[in-house]
């Protein structure tokens, strides 16, 4: 017999327990212990024993899922819920064979996202209530409780946040003070305890009865699952527009013709992926728990999640599996094809942080014996979140991998959402943060940054979230023309959809990023007095950052001179073509074919009206066909500037319309050959008005246009915008003509205190002045209506659009939820998914959060609803008292019908 302190001598010497301080890779082998995982029953033995399939394949289909995972069954189940009968879920093996069969099972109900304490929510609705209730079968649910354990105040407060985000949702948390949590969990060590979180309702799922019961019903809906039938290839065609579609699948066994594959093939999904010509960024590594023999007094207690110590506590009957994130997983090298119920050997070295750790928690264990060891295959991804949706390389081609061993607890949620994106074309909550489209398409088949930021965000998965964290794995993939000339000048860079965008800028000098270290780990040497990685330590904390001021004198030197932003990273599009005017007309919300010179804010709807994206959009004229300033084209043009972050989601919603409405136009990507400089504040026009060789008054250069002129000598398109809520101007420029457009900006701007801004300010600015930031406060399940941009809707036009029935419909039927503007006159730091009360209920939680330095005070935005359930007007938004909650504490607030700073919006045109 193993026992747990055996294995803690065997991997000597000790390790600190933080990730931080990670051991090299070594393949040392501790005590032995049978490889078994710890459930009474496993498909292994169900099903044909012979290679022959389960049932011979159908000719045809509507959907495919490949992988008969918790994501697999999921999605068949939802599938068949919501009408498509005719699909097929194909096996390689049995049903759980890959990674789900070995997985600990765990579900905790509160993350830091609104939208996947929903998903959450589902999976446990389905396997608690719904599956028993049409199969008359048992999950193997249990429902035991969950603990989170802090051992620092930043962890309780972390915890303190998540508890104010569920009371929105009305999931059941308490904070334990160390004596409390002595009482409900009688075995744990609290002496190092700061407090802890308590979810009465979390629990645990079996793998085998989940997936099992899931297949019961969806047959029972018409669906086919066919075990011991691997997937030999998959058919694409181009159609007549030079569309890649998925056509058929290919199996061991015959050939299905269908329209749609999704891929739930786990750790084998990459190799899914090459046989349609689709990346997926995913890396397997091995992941593991231990399971102890017998131990007095531990029934029925909840499971246990110690953050810090990077271990979590499952309880498994009348003993514990115990397991971890570590610091220096071991990647799954070559993956193979054949294997199935299957479990490595347990690397003891690897392992001994969470023995260690375990012990510390529930000293117990220090004398109790290891029955088994379970090691076997994950899929882990670049920011530790799934691949879900459609594939930009190929129609019909979708994603249901990469859940980073959370593919039981978010798999009902996800597995919902996935059927419905199938079905309907898009999900139905807001799933960009899972979206394969999250990623540009230059990382998805890149190995190295894949790999790097695999292990970081694994290594990390533990950490406490915080605000303002950046990561440090693969780095430096896109630099915009001013990057060098940035980062002497002590610009602190952020990470966005691979680009490095200017953040802040330090006054102690060059913070360069460099390259990935491992933190350590497999014999690498940890880089030492590290500047970019102490700046972002300094900024780890839920109060005002240390670098607070520094964001203030950025502000307040844009609000009061003037500052340059470096947004290069932007996304830039032209939409040119015979039948240009025709695909803008129904891609964008607002009226965007005036004539050239016009620059339109506008929003892209789905056909549910909720916002795809926001952006900017200029009627072009032909240009040179060798400048990316403006290309030559028939017909017309318009050019989109788009948020960098979001560029890929924006590029492949516009070319799956234009694709869908077969359109004879193109969309062509000039973004890495353009910079963008955008010079904010009220001595912009003085200042730009010696670089640029135009009449810059408003007379002459009105708000919301465009021209190509001359700056420094350099050809440039000069618009006059803002996302600040300034006077302002945009350069676009040529990326070989930036550094010498910047320096003759700043040097002109010398003797009026201009000064270098970045996304920092950009993001306090902007919430000053009531501008929305997609995917914080606008996001796909939002519409124009509920987000205060209705200007944004041509809806007194005839013009038809994208997602204009459903706008006008919600506009009939009333607006039953509205984002609303809130300030705090105590100066406290919020950062989102604060509660909103109202009248002493819970209407909302806070989107978006930052301070305000013009008005000083903290701003926040969230929707809120009407408890009762009737329309929230503007009578109902100006009625109510408010507050809200951060971390458990409640703070008086006040709710704005107009932005706070400049409501009548006459800084932007130039009165001041």
């Amino acid at each position: 017999m193993s026992y747990v302190s055996c294995a803690l001598r065997a991997a000597a010497p000790r390790l600190p327990t933080p990730w931080r301080s990670p051991r090299p890779f070594s393949s040392a082998t501790g005590p032995t212990a049978k490889k078994s995982v710890p459930y009474q029953k496993t498909l292994k033995e169900e099903g044909p024993g012979s290679g022959e399939p389960s049932r011979p394949p159908p000719s045809s289909a509507e959907v495919v899922v490949v992988g008969g995972g918790s994501l697999g069954c999921q999605t068949t189940y939802h599938l068949t819920k919501l009408g498509v009968t005719n699909v097929v879920l194909l096996e390689r093996d049995r049903l759980t064979s890959g990674t789900t069969w070995h997985t600990a099972g765990l579900l905790w109900q509160l993350r830091p996202s609104d939208v996947e304490v929903e998903l959450l929510a589902h999976t446990r609705d389905v396997v608690s209530r719904d599956l028993p209730a049409e199969t008359g079968l048992h999950t193997g649910w249990v429902q035991n409780g969950g603990l989170f354990i802090a051992s620092n105040k930043q962890r309780l407060d972390e915890y303190k946040r998540l508890m104010s985000l569920g009371k929105v949702y009305g999931v059941e948390s308490y904070v334990l003070t160390p004596s409390q949590t002595k009482d409900l969990y009688p075995l744990m060590n609290i002496d190092d305890l700061y407090g802890t979180l308590y979810v009465p309702k979390d629990g645990t799922m079996d793998p085998a009865g989940t997936c099992s019961t899931l297949a019961r019903a969806a047959t029972a809906r018409g669906a086919t699952i066919i075990e011991n039938c691997p997937v030999t290839g998959i058919q694409v065609r181009t159609d007549d527009f030079g569309v890649k579609r998925v056509y058929a699948v290919e199996t061991a066994h015959g050939t299905i013709q269908t329209p749609c594959v999704v891929n739930c093939a786990g750790v084998w999904a990459r190799a899914l992926g090459r046989l349609a010509g689709v990346h997926v960024p995913l890396v397997g590594m091995h992941h593991a728990y231990v399971v102890t023999e017998r131990i007095e007094g531990i029934q029925n207690m909840p499971n246990v999640r110690d953050h810090d110590a990077s271990v979590y506590l499952r309880l498994q009957g009348d003993a514990l599996s115990v397991g971890g994130y570590e610091s220096n997983p071991i990647f799954w090298e070559e993956v193979s094809e054949k294997f199935a119920f299957g479990l490595f050997d347990l690397d003891w070295d690897v392992f001994m942080q969470h023995i260690e750790g375990a012990i510390n928690r529930v000293p117990v264990l220090e004398k109790t014996g290891i029955k088994s060891t379970v090691c076997g295959p994950e899929s882990f991804t670049a920011d530790h979140k799934p691949l879900m949706g459609e594939a930009p390389e190929v129609r019909g081609f979708f994603l249901g991998c990469g859940f980073n061993s959370a593919g039981m607890m978010l798999g009902g949620g996800c597995g919902r959402e996935l059927a419905h994106w199938i079905i309907h074309g898009r999900p139905e909550k807001d799933m960009y943060g899972y979206d394969i489209r999250r990623f540009h398409h230059s990382l998805t088949d890149n190995n190295r940054w894949i790999r790097e930021r695999s292990h970081e965000s694994y290594a990390k998965n533990y950490s406490v979230v915080f605000p303002h964290d950046e990561p440090l794995a693969g780095r430096n993939m896109r630099k915009d023309p001013l990057h060098e000339e940035l980062l002497r000048q002590g610009c602190v860079f952020q990470e966005r959809h691979g680009w490095e965008r200017p953040g802040w800028f330090s006054p102690g000098g060059a913070a360069p990023v460099l390259d990935y270290d491992y933190y350590g780990a497999y014999g690498r040497e940890r880089h030492k007095d590290y500047t970019y990685s102490r700046l972002l330590g300094d900024e780890y904390t839920f109060d005002f950052p240390p670098h607070h001021d520094v964001i203030k004198n950025e502000c307040l030197t844009c609000r009061n001179a003037l500052a340059l932003f470096d947004m290069s990273y932007f996304g830039k599009f032209y939409l040119v073509g015979p039948e240009a005017t025709k695909a803008a007309n129904w891609l964008f919300s607002a009226d965007v074919s005036k004539a050239p010179g016009s620059t339109v804010y506008t929003c892209m709807l789905n056909k549910q009206g909720g916002v795809e994206s926001d952006l900017t959009v200029s009627r072009i004229s032909p240009g040179d066909p060798t400048s990316p300033l403006a290309p030559a084209f028939e017909g017309d043009g318009y050019y989109l500037a788009i948020g960098g972050a979001v560029a890929q989601h924006n590029w492949s919603h516009i070319t799956s319309v234009l694709q869908d409405m077969k359109l004879q136009c193109k969309l062509l990507d000039c973004s890495e050959e353009l910079g963008m400089m955008s010079i904010q504040g009220p001595l912009s026009r003085v200042v730009l008005q010696e670089v640029l060789d135009t009449d810059l008054s408003n007379e002459a250069f009105p708000f919301s246009t465009h021209r190509i002129t001359t700056a420094a000598g350099c050809t440039v398109r000069a618009m006059r915008l803002s996302f600040v809520g300034e006077m302002g101007w945009e350069l676009h420029v040529p990326k070989a003509d930036c550094v010498k457009v910047y320096r003759a900006v700043m040097q002109a701007g010398a003797q009026h205190g201009i000064t270098n801004a970045g996304y920092r300010a950009i993001d306090s600015l902007s919430i000053e002045k009531g501008y929305r930031h997609w995917h914080a406060d606008l996001r796909t399940d939002d519409t124009p209506l509920e987000a205060g941009l209705a200007f944004t809707c041509k809806l007194k036009s005839s013009v038809p659009f994208l997602g204009r029935e459903a706008v006008e419909a919600q506009k009939a039927k009333g607006i039953f939820r509205r984002l609303v503007c809130f300030t705090t006159d105590e100066k406290v730091p919020m950062f989102g998914l604060e509660a909103i009360w109202r009248d002493g209920k819970v209407v909302g939680h806070i989107r978006r959060a930052d301070f305000g330095f013009a008005i000083d005070k903290t701003i926040a935005y969230g929707y809120i609803r009407d408890p009762e359930g009737g329309p929230v007007s503007l009578d109902f938004v100006k009625s109510g008292s408010y507050e809200l909650e951060r971390m458990g504490v409640t703070y008086p607030a006040r709710a704005h019908t107009k932005s706070p700073f400049d409501p009548d919006n006459k800084r932007v045109k130039g009165f001041y």
